[in-house]
């Protein structure tokens, strides 16, 4: 998943907003500046939150199959288990015979 960046705000441009008769943005200029950029946050905020959503529940799906595995795992360990001390068996009553 990519994530976008927001472009950096650059305080010194000259080719900025209309500025008002002493180089300073007029009030409602910065208004509109500042309402542009808590919506830019706000939006920005949303998808970095369904980002997080979706990696989490990815997360849960993959703990999830881990869980399934480690289980089979474990019964597939026990099965082994269970047949070779039988196979063991079966080859040291035969080497034993062997000798004697």
């Amino acid at each position: 998943m990519m994530c976008e960046v927001m472009p950096t705000i650059s305080e010194g441009d000259s080719a900025g907003p209309p500025r008002g008769a002493a180089g300073v943005p007029n009030g409602a200029d910065q208004e509109a500046n500042f309402e542009q950029l808590m919506v830019n946050m706000l939006d920005e905020r949303d998808k970095l939150l369904e980002s997080l959503r979706e990696t989490q529940e990815t997360l849960i799906q993959s703990q999830t199959k881990l869980q399934g595995a480690l289980h089979e795992r474990d019964a597939l360990q026990r099965q082994i288990n269970a047949a070779l001390p039988q196979v063991s068996k079966k080859h040291l009553e035969k080497g034993v015979n062997e000798r004697v």
